[in-house]
């Protein structure tokens, strides 16, 4: 039988709060939401801490979606269902209920959130992938104030985060443009798993019909959830076209660094990058159109 190791279990009853047990414990702590993430490793005896951390009682504070006119802010304990299910989202990023629906089960949806997703750090994580997609800005509090950090700084490598001992993730806040279109695609070996590869797009046209701005973002094709800046260079300024999504998906199989593993081989994993950076961004654009 799997069990993690003996530890102290205190519930944080604000954000304040939770900030000053995690200075008082400092790296012998973690902080716990959702849960899907953390106990299994400590079952395994992967992870062991002294302290968890309950803010769970901080939904209030940090469970909610606020669509605004130039940004979506996102609380970081909001469960992944609310991403699912949120209509006023799904309207400007769409992209999140396509991740959404290939993540995992009811049950981890019913409870894990974006934060604990993010905080975790996995390379294959859905919604890391997404987050780097749209350009997402993290926001972070600690005692000595509150910063923000974009996602490529925020993932500083597998399983580590820019978020310091004694210190939270407060929310997400992604930028909102007019004329954009966004989307996710997931290839796994069944249904709610980790990904063999993923890969998220979004695209903005310009009044004239060419690609203001686009970013795609692959997830489980090296140690750090990917964006890869030649693709959005590539696609500026030109009409949207199935060449120009075949040269996307060039440069996606060329950008990342898969590994052979139990998922599949090296090969097999870029040619899925190429194939999904394709799709993603032929839908992005479709649903542009479908806006009008």
């Amino acid at each position: 039988m799997q069990v993690p190791a003996p530890f102290e279990y205190a519930r944080a009853t604000s954000v304040d709060d939770a900030i000053g047990l995690m200075e008082r414990y400092g790296d012998t702590a973690r902080l716990v939401a959702g849960g899907h993430s953390l106990l299994p490793m400590m079952k395994l005896r992967l992870a062991n801490f002294e302290y968890l951390i309950d803010i769970n009682d901080l939904r209030g504070e940090l469970g909610y979606i606020a669509v605004e006119s130039d940004q979506v802010r996102v609380g970081a304990l909001t469960r992944h269902r609310e991403l699912l299910e949120s209509d006023a989202l799904a309207a400007v990023l769409p992209i999140f209920r396509d991740a959404e629906r290939v993540i995992a089960d009811p049950t981890v949806r019913n409870r894990g959130t974006l934060g604990g997703s993010l905080c975790q750090a996995d390379p294959s994580e859905d919604l890391s992938a997404v987050c780097t997609t749209l350009g997402a800005s993290c926001v972070i509090r600690g005692s000595g104030g509150t910063r923000t950090v974009t996602m490529e700084d925020f993932h500083r490598g597998p399983y580590e985060t820019a978020v310091a001992d004694g210190e939270i993730l407060l929310e997400i806040r992604i930028p909102v443009r007019e004329r954009g279109g966004s989307a996710y695609e997931k290839v796994e070996r069944r249904a709610g798993d980790w990904a063999v590869v993923s890969a998220g797009a979004a695209v903005w046209l310009g009044a004239d019909g060419l690609v203001a701005d686009a970013r795609v973002g692959l997830a489980a094709v090296g140690p750090n959830t990917t964006g890869i800046p030649a693709i959005s260079a590539a696609l500026r300024g030109n009409p949207p076209s199935e060449e120009l999504y075949a040269r996307a998906g060039e440069i996606a199989a060329e950008s990342c660094e898969p590994v052979t593993d139990q998922r599949g081989s090296a090969d097999y994993k870029r040619h899925l990058a190429k194939e999904l950076t394709v799709r993603t961004l032929r839908r992005a654009v479709a649903r542009i159109a479908e806006r009008g």
